[in-house]
């Protein structure tokens, strides 16, 4: 599903009206019409009255065609307008006039307290994806009081207050308890915390045709089927041929884990063989190998000399550089540590290895150290970064506050920049390719904001990577399964508190 900004929807609405050729008005009606059937599925069946707040723009014009399809529907309904009427000009105009010729009632705001015991529910129809900066007088004041009403509300494409390309909130901002998101959903929909504030998101077709949106240049996707299926291939994950065996699955390196984290270590080795490789081993200090002896059984270990210290600063890169030799894919840095010449030992890996690479956790630390990583080499094969919001923030030398304020646009420029795939991790995960898509993953849950869940996602994609997926649809579709896996893990326990990285593990 494509996942738009503003400019970018302003930009399919005009194709569509002029050189298409479908005019504004049947996209209004169409709009209006989608919204009035989720209102009557939201508010139920025709009983009390409901309270349309129309702003002057395009958005007001779908709320005064649902407050007609929902008169006709059976619905007690009044329009509040937020500013007079005789404001509104094209469509919106139009439809004014035909609210009016039918009498629906209507009054405009007048800055006094609006008395909503009578009412079942409100259509928020005051502001679009034309609104920027925080609603002025008297929008302000309708947004505020629809809030205390403890009343449902139902919003026109976006909850009013809310940025569009963002999901950033103004000071007052609806909280939608429904989203109405029209033709394609919107960016700030897809981010926090505009996806919380917008309540639960429908995207309804009003007309406007699906390729439109890949003519306007959209190159944001929200992970769902069809993607999944065609783009992602998700049933080549499912299913396996009859005369497979190991071999076909590829086979990872991990290096990971350290004598204060080896649990690192573990569960990303651990994901690596539910993600579906044929093969892994798991490399570690020389010291450290033997006490793993066994903790993961269906895992090859491999010791690598480091002069009996028990840590990777005595590792020699050229070492775990000949052991990736033949490997489909390498992890390297959950729970490595960091050390004086982490950044040399990094630099190698990256200039040396041929298969595709997984950075994540310390490795990702040492990266934003080096601070010139943008200008190395570029690799023939892929190299997947895989932070959260604060290992972002090292990357690009910004804030958490910075990131995510924008994640989409902070994780397409920094992988463009330093021709990676990037994953920022957090809710709706945000995955960014060197060539400029974007896809935003809509599973997991908050139960899954627990150590060494990142150590799996990591796992899972390098398992991926080693079994033929391109970077950025393993990281996309690994993402997706991890997501998935964390949301069936919380749906059997009472409380997503209590979930543990290795759940994860055991629901992929």
């Amino acid at each position: 599903m494509f996942v738009v900004t503003a400019e970018e929807m302003r930009r399919i609405d005009l194709h569509t009206i002029q050189t298409i050729g479908i005019p504004a008005l049947a996209l209004m009606e169409n709009a209006g019409r989608a919204v009035a059937e989720e209102g009557m599925e939201l508010f139920g069946g025709p009983r009390g009255a409901l309270a349309v707040l129309a702003g002057k723009g395009n958005n007001g014009g779908d709320g005064l065609v649902a407050a007609r399809h929902l008169i006709e529907a059976g619905y007690d309904v009044t329009i509040i307008y937020a500013e007079s009427p005789e404001t509104f000009r094209g469509e919106a105009a139009i439809q004014r006039d035909i609210a009016s010729r039918l009498g629906i009632p209507c009054k405009i705001y007048d800055s006094s307290a609006i008395d909503w015991r009578g009412y079942g529910g409100i259509v928020d129809a005051l502001l679009g994806t034309g609104s920027r900066g925080a609603p002025r007088e008297a929008y302000a004041a309708l947004i505020g009081q629809a809030n205390l009403s403890g009343l449902p509300i139902l919003s026109v494409d976006l909850p009013s207050g809310l940025d569009a390309d963002t999901g950033q909130v103004s000071d007052p901002c609806i909280r939608a308890t429904r989203t109405v998101a029209l033709a394609f959903t919107k960016r700030g929909l897809e981010q926090y915390p505009g996806a919380e504030l917008a309540g639960e998101v429908k995207v309804r077709y009003i007309g406007i045709p699906w390729k439109a949106a890949a003519e306007a240049g959209v190159r944001t996707f929200r992970i769902e089927e069809p993607l999944l299926s065609r783009q992602l291939r998700l049933g080549d994950y499912r299913l396996r041929r009859a005369d497979s065996h190991k071999g076909t699955y590829g086979h990872v390196l991990v290096a990971a884990g350290s004598r204060s984290m080896s649990g690192a270590g573990l569960l990303s080795a651990k994901a690596t063989l539910r993600g579906g490789s044929g093969l892994v081993t798991w490399a570690l200090p020389d010291r450290m190998a033997e006490p793993m002896f066994g903790r993961v059984p269906e895992a090859m270990l491999a010791g690598l000399a480091d002069e009996q210290r028990g840590d990777w600063s005595a590792v020699r890169a050229e070492e775990l550089v000949r052991l990736a030799a033949g490997k489909d894919a390498l992890l390297f840095g959950p729970g490595v540590g960091r050390w004086k010449q982490d950044t040399a030992f990094l630099r190698t890996l990256w200039e040396k290895t041929a298969c595709p690479l997984v950075l994540d956790a310390d490795a990702l630390n040492i990266l934003a150290d080096a601070g010139d990583a943008p200008a190395w080499p570029k690799r023939s094969a892929p190299i997947v970064l895989t932070p959260h919001p604060g290992e972002m923030a090292r990357l690009t030398g910004s804030s958490v506050p910075a990131v995510q304020r924008d994640r989409i646009e902070t994780a397409r420029r920094y992988a463009a920049r330093v021709g990676v795939t990037l994953v920022l991790k957090g809710a709706r995960t945000v995955i960014a390719d060197p060539g400029g898509d974007v896809y935003v993953n809509p599973t997991g849950n908050a139960g899954m904001a627990t150590g060494g869940a990142g150590d799996v996602l990591a796992g899972i994609i390098a398992s991926l990577l080693a079994q033929g997926w391109r970077g950025s649809d393993a990281a996309a579709l690994g993402t997706y399964l991890h997501g998935a896996a964390g949301d069936r893990a919380a749906a059997g326990r009472e409380l997503p508190a209590s979930l543990t990285a290795g759940d994860i593990i055991g629901h992929l």
